[in-house]
């Protein structure tokens, strides 16, 4: 079993690597501002606070994160739709247009890596990376206390 966590850790290294080098090749987004944009998108407009639960980063790296993206007119803040005080960190019009743009490249890429792959080994990929997200989530959530 410590082979395989391993072997693992080396695999998720690398696959962060290959991934960071494909969106500087492409001129895509900055990872993280990337990152930001997706959740953003995945979860519609959310809060400082939201955001920094969600990707697990403190608020002053969020915020600075947040404010390039904002003076790059990739993101703006707006009225909670809910009425509530925070102000509420939404996509704009161009910050969505780009998005599509970087996250097509990826998906472009992704279908030549995995395109002699037959299907079910592609969706079995996709539910055990969906999978160790999610317990990567709850591992760190865990030590959050």
């Amino acid at each position: 079993m410590k082979r395989s966590i391993a072997d693992i850790e080396y695999e998720q290294m690398m696959l962060s690597r290959y991934t960071i080098a494909q969106q500087r090749k492409s001129g895509g987004l900055d990872r993280s501002v990337y990152l930001l944009m997706s959740r953003i998108d995945e979860q519609r407009p959310m809060s400082i606070a939201e955001l920094s639960h969600a990707l697990r980063l403190d608020s002053s790296t969020l915020q600075r994160q947040v404010t390039v993206a904002i003076n790059d007119g990739y993101l703006e803040r707006i009225v909670d739709p809910e009425g509530k005080a925070a102000r509420k960190i939404a996509l704009t019009a161009i910050g969505a247009e780009k998005l599509m743009g970087a996250r097509a490249i990826s998906i472009n890429a992704l279908e030549h890596i995995l395109g002699d792959w037959n299907p079910e080994d592609v969706q079995q990929f996709a539910t055990y990376l969906n999978r160790f997200n999610n317990a990567i989530e709850a591992y760190s959530d865990s030590k959050r206390g």
